[in-house]
């Protein structure tokens, strides 16, 4: 019989708020986080908007702030998120707990990306007469201006090696980067591991940030951006029939997770049980998915069986929904597949409609909603829609917040490369 796997502890920093009560509040108002980027001069750039953090102060959340200041925004959001988790768990410095069974296992992507350095150390060594670099000034002026620190704060493991390090977090430690399913697939797999009996607690969640000029350059060229520069706020917009793309985004979200056993020896708080993992490849193309929705329909499906839930257990699904012509079509087509007549009586909606697409971060960001869903009775709208898509004919809850009660919810997140995850969260009893 599998262990059962609970949430004990939640935190997120995100360009609706700093705490999970404010970034589930501001989605029940409606909110955006979408602005003008502030990051970088974005003005000559096709998309000129994105949902940045705002007014975000490390020190609010660690004692040492200084600690971090050599780390990236991906490493910084993690801190935050992952303080924020212990914290709410009742683990941030509880010494009775064994630290060599808590793990992380994190979807955080790239760390630190030196632009403007290395747009000035390519300026000086190109030389403009052979269309060449001259090695010997690359590297003289690399070797002199470049911070050591910062080498290591590029790669993708270093974030929640901070946090083992940080929060004495002795456990397991893994990161993947499946794009945007990724934090989702961190739980998923941490959850797994909980069942081996490989761990009692995983920390587990995602954090990154794409808002620099090599992240937008990258979506633009892929055409993957809106481009609706004239109204960022209404740019995203999930299953609209004009909906042009989706809207980049940064922040981190952490889940406490814990073996149900352990969880009520230590007498933790328990939020919902994690019940249901799928995950699957298309197998068809880099960037987009599968036109019959195969890797959608057999990770949904992968879920539920996972879960051991009739499909009529669903109360709510909260939807990857980037406002991507081919994935809201997709999930659409996906989730009438799987549930059939029943589909249409599913209440739906999207979070990147007022989050931004938060990359790696995303999917923990969004079952922390689902979460509070289950909690609170209420389900936060999509907003922006305005005209209904005939190939997109589902219940995405339009504009306005509504109060249902809610014990299972389906959480959806499917990245680019084709890689789907789908996370079941079901209200503890």
């Amino acid at each position: 019989m599998k262990k059962r796997v609970v949430i004990t502890g939640m935190g997120a920093v995100t360009p609706l708020g700093h705490s999970v009560k404010e970034v589930y509040e501001n989605q029940l108002a409606g909110k955006s986080g979408v602005d003008y980027i502030r990051n970088f001069d974005a003005t000559t750039f096709p998309t000129k908007f994105a949902a940045e953090l705002k007014n975000f102060d490390l020190g609010r959340f660690v004692k040492d702030a200084s600690r971090w200041k050599y780390a990236g925004p991906n490493a910084r959001f993690a801190a935050a998120a992952a303080a924020q988790a212990l914290t709410d768990a009742g683990l941030l410095e509880n010494t009775k707990v064994d630290r060599t069974r808590i793990g992380v296992y994190l979807g955080s992507g790239e760390g630190i990306q030196e632009f403007v350095g290395m747009s000035e150390l390519l300026g000086a060594s190109y030389q403009t007469d052979n269309r060449s670099i001259r090695s010997d000034i690359f590297i003289t002026r690399g070797l002199a201006n470049f911070d050591a620190n910062h080498e290591y704060e590029q790669e993708m493991h270093t974030t929640p090696g901070h946090l083992a390090d940080y929060f004495d977090l002795q456990g397991p430690n893994y990161n993947c980067l499946t794009a945007c399913a990724a934090s989702s697939q961190a739980i998923g797999e941490a959850m797994e591991m909980i069942r081996d009996g490989e761990a009692d607690l995983m920390v587990s969640g995602g954090s990154h940030s794409m808002i620099h000029p090599y992240g937008v350059t990258g979506f633009n060229l892929l055409t993957a951006l809106s481009q609706n520069n004239a109204q960022p706020r209404k740019a995203s917009r999930p299953f609209d029939a004009n909906r042009d793309g989706f809207v980049i985004g940064e922040g981190a979200g952490m889940l406490i997770l814990e073996e149900l056993g352990h969880a009520r020896k230590r007498g933790a708080r328990i939020y919902a049980e994690l019940t249901g993992y799928g995950s699957t490849a298309d197998a068809f193309r880099l960037t987009d998915s599968h036109e019959d929705g195969r890797g959608a329909i057999a990770c949904i499906k992968g879920a539920m069986n996972d879960s051991g839930l009739p499909r009529d257990a669903i109360g709510y699904i909260n939807a990857h929904g980037t406002s991507t012509k081919v994935n809201d079509f997709t999930e659409s087509l996906a989730i009438k597949h799987v549930f059939g007549p029943r589909a249409y009586q599913i209440p739906i909606s999207s979070s990147k409609s007022m989050l931004g697409h938060l990359i790696a971060a995303a999917g923990a960001v969004e079952l922390i909603t689902s979460i509070m869903t289950i909690q609170r009775g209420v389900i936060p709208p999509t907003i922006n829609y305005e005209t209904p898509d005939p190939e997109c004919d589902l219940d995405y809850v339009p504009n306005v917040a509504r109060e249902q009660k809610v014990n299972h919810v389906l959480s959806n997140s499917f990245g680019f490369g084709g890689q789907n995850v789908s996370l079941i969260v079901s209200r503890f009893v």
